[in-house]
């Protein structure tokens, strides 16, 4: 057994798009895990097994893949690769399954939806998680992103891609081991259609991103939004693109806010690491 069923919704201009249901045995609002930029549902694997369990409470999970992204299709125009467009298809999609209010857990590019949502439709959420992000984003961090972004080359293997990964991502996650960067670069693959290996996503997600079309509103005020939820806000020690100068300034802003700092770990946690897995418990604990 998987764990999970298989779904797709319509997109806000139609495009299909899949997710994974974690049924759980649902007993408050379900969880609704938005992945990081070039990132699918696999990376919520672990978090929406463990949550879902009657050990981590029973909780219906669902994890979303943005267009161009896993089992998701891609968007004939590219210019659809935007903020925007993936809140208005996750709105799309919490319609299309009569979900009222949800607890988002969003990494990096997720959280950043989360706080878009927080702007456009507070009443849909129940609790916040942001994984790695704030309003405010390095900009050391988003060269880095621009370096390897939308890159379409292939692999022979996952020993090929791990190596490539390590070289990219080692410096946020020293503590990895060789086994580690296989189950990453498993999680980030899949095949062509001559069985060659390649990244999961539509490298024109590239296009837009820096464009002005692609900027993002003020999301500071989210945060005011989000001091009246219960709130969860993770950092990785060695993250590039959440600054301790930015934590600090959410913090103020909503006082009443969880904070977990994960050391000898960069962007983005994996939210597998037992600390994270409790700080989420404990928030959840506070869900109405």
């Amino acid at each position: 057994m998987s764990g999970y069923q298989d779904g797709f919704w319509q997109g806000s201009d139609g495009l299909r798009l899949h997710f994974r249901d974690y049924p759980g045995f649902p007993q408050g609002p379900p969880l609704l895990c938005l992945p990081g930029l070039t990132r699918n549902a696999r990376d919520f694997e672990a978090l929406a097994t463990y949550f879902s369990s009657p050990a981590g409470g029973g909780w219906r999970v669902i994890t979303a893949e943005m267009r161009g992204r896993g089992a998701s299709s891609y968007a004939p125009d590219p210019a659809s690769y935007t903020a925007r467009r993936y809140v208005a298809d996750v709105e799309a999609l919490l319609d299309q399954l009569g979900i009222a209010r949800c607890v988002v857990i969003g990494t990096s590019l997720g959280g950043l939806m989360a706080m878009m949502l927080a702007l456009a439709a507070p009443q849909r959420l129940a609790g916040v998680v942001l994984n790695d992000i704030g309003p405010s984003v390095e900009v050391e961090g988003l060269v880095h992103i621009q370096s390897y972004l939308g890159l379409d080359e292939r692999f022979a293997d996952l020993d090929a891609i791990a190596a490539a990964l390590r070289a990219s991502f080692g410096a946020a996650f020293p503590d990895r081991d060789a086994a580690g960067w296989r189950r990453f670069a498993g999680q980030l693959t899949t095949r062509d259609e001559t069985g060659a290996l390649r990244f999961d996503y539509d490298p024109r997600i590239a296009v837009p991103f820096g464009q002005p079309e692609a900027a993002l509103p003020d999301l500071w005020p989210a945060i005011d939004v989000l001091a009246t939820l219960p709130l969860l806000v993770i950092r990785g020690e060695l993250s590039d693109i959440l600054s301790e100068a930015t934590l600090a300034a959410m913090v103020k802003r909503a006082p009443g806010c969880a904070v977990l700092r994960l050391a000898r770990v960069g962007h983005v946690p994996t939210l597998d690491e037992p600390e994270a897995r409790a700080a989420i418990a404990r928030l959840l604990a506070l869900v109405a």
